[in-house]
């Protein structure tokens, strides 16, 4: 069972990791539509010809990771839920550090979500190429979503462990 544990830690960093590169992507991409619409109001012509299609190239890879993210973590949900109630209960240690992970991950997601909607603020005044925000837009969600299991899942074992008296 300990491997379990293993695996949940090492995987909410992993996602963590995975999600901050994320964010500051998508806070670059906030940057760089915020320019474009200076240039626009400006009526300069538009430098950066390359954002509509980096952009969508970025949504596709975060749909990917999202993707990987959601799978992943079905699968170690389902092993904690089909795993006997005894084996479940890790010590002490192992299980506040899967909740201190989980939390850090509930941060970073957090951050990606401000980050995003500033990218929206941004987003509602771009008339100039049509852009995925929708496969954007998913995926905060489908992160939202997961990010919600995975702190349930946390509370779920820290509750087990203070009902058995670890």
């Amino acid at each position: 069972m300990t491997d379990l544990f293993d695996q949940l830690a090492t995987q909410a960093d992993a996602a963590r990791g995975m999600l901050a590169i994320q964010t500051q992507q998508l806070r670059d991409f906030t940057r760089r539509l915020e320019l474009i619409l200076s240039q626009d109001h400006k009526q300069i012509q538009i430098r950066d010809t390359a954002f509509g299609t980096d952009f969508t190239q970025f949504c596709t890879q975060l749909r990917s990771h999202m993707d990987q993210l959601v799978d992943t973590w079905q699968h170690l949900r389902g092993q904690c839920r089909i795993s006997p109630y005894k084996e479940l209960v890790p010590n002490s240690l192992q299980a506040k550090n899967f909740s201190l992970r989980a939390k850090n991950l509930s941060r970073c997601c957090d951050d990606f979500t401000t980050a995003y909607d500033q990218f929206n603020r941004f987003y509602k005044n771009y008339t100039l190429a049509k852009l995925p925000v929708w496969m954007l837009t998913a995926c905060c969600d489908d992160l939202n979503n997961i990010t919600g299991k995975i702190l349930f899942l946390s509370r779920e074992i820290t509750k087990r462990m203070e009902s058995k008296g670890v």
